[in-house]
């Protein structure tokens, strides 16, 4: 078979049906259950004790985790339904009889139990539906805040939201170094005796501690503006055992530039959460050394608007909706920049904080994100 294009234009579309529609809002309904389904799973243990135990009758798996085997039952069987889960055969002698609700036995494949478990894994996503759990007790503030022009803040969207972008982040913050290690100029400074870094929106430090686990003579200055982010930090650098390299400081990054100067800056997709950017990337620029970098890595969104749009943009829009650009409008002032920050739109705040320009970087297939080195002229 030939397929044959016609490069001539044609009329645009009068748009679906009113039937077409439906049926895509049904399948958008069945998509949010499915995920809030998944942060059921992923919150209760149920995908981990699967995963640990093997097949498992709702009984088994609601005694192991001291849960109600009436709703285990119920997700589980949602779960075979949907595809997540399967029904495990019969054990050796029990016949093909069909065994009952109570004795039907569930099994997670191994690819799946990686996704929604795996905490170290690229492919792990458990935590994201956390966060639309977060967003969805929340939602009469949304509502409130699309009617007035306010905001819902980070503080508002609570741990659930924290966890969630924290866990979603490290595995991909884990390989910093290993993509650092392949440009030269930032490997250079890193390994540099006795260097200072600034790692500015930090969060719960994953990036920080990341980078001085791998480089041993590096020291990691964090700030962030979310009490709780920076407790948490504080132990997880703990825990990782380089809390005598790294310090977590509650303080925007517009404020660095006290604990100056330093060897580099970073600021790992937080940027476009920020209410006054302009005023942080000028800070970062104070606070670093004349021939240090500064790098921004955020969302690697199209160079600009576009319909149809891509699938990545269309997915950070909806975390623009819900999350960024309402915790970023909950502060006064705000220049509201949102989730999809255009390669643009960071060049013309570089620029109003004293940059020239910026660069992109040449690290490729790291998630959902680019690296910009901001520059200065010579």
């Amino acid at each position: 078979m030939s397929l044959t294009i016609d490069p001539r234009p044609t009329a645009r579309a009068a748009g679906p049906t009113a039937d077409e529609f439906a049926e895509r809002a049904l399948g958008a309904l069945a998509g949010w259950a499915e995920s809030m389904a998944m942060h059921l799973g992923v919150r209760l243990g149920w995908y981990a004790e699967l995963a640990a135990h093997g097949p498992s009758t709702a009984d088994e798996l609601a005694n192991r985790t001291h849960t109600s085997a009436r709703y285990a039952r119920e997700w589980l069987e949602q779960q075979a339904v949907t595809g997540v889960l399967s029904v495990a055969e019969p054990a050796e002698g029990a016949g093909t009889r069909d065994v009952g609700a109570a004795g039907r036995r569930f099994a997670i494949a191994p690819g799946v139990a990686e996704a929604l478990t795996d905490e170290r894994s690229l492919a792990y996503i458990g935590p994201l539906p956390r966060m639309l759990a977060a967003v969805g007790v929340q939602m009469p503030a949304l509502v409130e805040a699309y009617r007035t022009g306010g905001g819902v803040s980070w503080d508002e969207l609570g741990d659930d939201a924290r966890h969630a972008q924290a866990d979603a982040n490290r595995p991909w913050y884990d390989r910093l170094p290993e993509v650092f290690a392949g440009v030269e100029r930032l490997d250079r400074v890193l390994s540099r005796p006795s260097s200072r870094v600034a790692d500015v929106g930090m969060g719960a430090g994953w990036s920080s501690i990341a980078l001085a686990s791998a480089y041993p003579d590096l020291r990691v200055d964090g700030f962030d503006v979310d009490a709780p982010s920076v407790g948490l930090a504080r132990a997880n650098a703990e825990a990782a055992g380089v809390s005598d390299r790294v310090r977590f400081h509650l303080a925007g990054g517009d404020s660095i530039e006290r604990l100056g100067p330093f060897d580099a800056a970073f600021a790992f997709e937080c940027l476009h959460d920020m209410p006054r950017p302009v005023e942080v990337l000028r800070a970062m620029r104070g606070a670093v050394r004349d021939d240090g970098p500064v790098v921004v890595m955020d969302e690697a969104v199209g160079d600009g608007f576009a319909v149809p749009g891509a699938d990545l943009d269309a997915l950070m829009y909806a975390f623009s909706l819900f999350v960024c650009l309402p915790d970023s409008m909950s502060h006064p002032g705000s220049v509201a920049t949102g989730t999809v920050m255009r390669p643009d739109t960071l060049r013309e705040y570089a620029r109003e904080a004293g940059f020239d320009g910026l660069d992109v970087l040449p690290i490729e297939g790291f998630g959902f994100w680019r690296f910009y080195e901001l520059t200065r002229a010579a």
